[in-house]
């Protein structure tokens, strides 16, 4: 087993989770999170404005450590981009599948696609019914 990690785009998440769920792998993690790569944050006004302003207006948010840095004129140090990220869990013979998927739906070109990590995993186990391994993730 294998446990992929992508980190991509706010705006990928739904078609991502389609295509995954397309060829049978819908269930995966998704946390928001934020970080920087090679640009060091700099395009991070570009990347909060994905967000709708409706959307911000309609529901009081709490600053981002990237919002915060832009309304009070910190250092680009301190600003982050925000992202998504997906955990996924699967046999060892799909991986490839799945990261060909994920690169796909992803891939623009630009600056901010994301990255993706793959890691072996140990063992599974499935509280409930004490499931183990591959077992445990379907």
């Amino acid at each position: 087993m294998k446990e992929i990690t992508a980190i991509i785009r706010r705006d990928k998440v739904p078609e991502t989770k389609t295509a995954l769920s397309e060829i049978g792998f819908p269930s995966m993690t998704v946390q928001s999170c934020e970080g920087r790569g090679k640009q060091k944050g700099a395009m991070c006004a570009e990347m909060d404005s994905e967000m709708p302003d409706v959307f911000c207006t309609a529901v009081k948010l709490k600053p981002t450590p990237s919002s915060y840095a832009l309304e009070h004129a910190l250092p680009k140090i301190a600003m982050f981009v925000p992202k998504k990220m997906i955990t996924m869990i699967v046999p060892d013979d799909k991986v490839d599948e799945i990261v060909n998927v994920i690169v796909k739906t992803n891939q623009s070109g630009q600056r901010g696609d994301g990255k993706i990590f793959v890691s072996p995993i140990e063992f599974a186990l499935r509280v409930r019914t004490g499931e183990r391994d591959c077992d445990a993730v379907k």
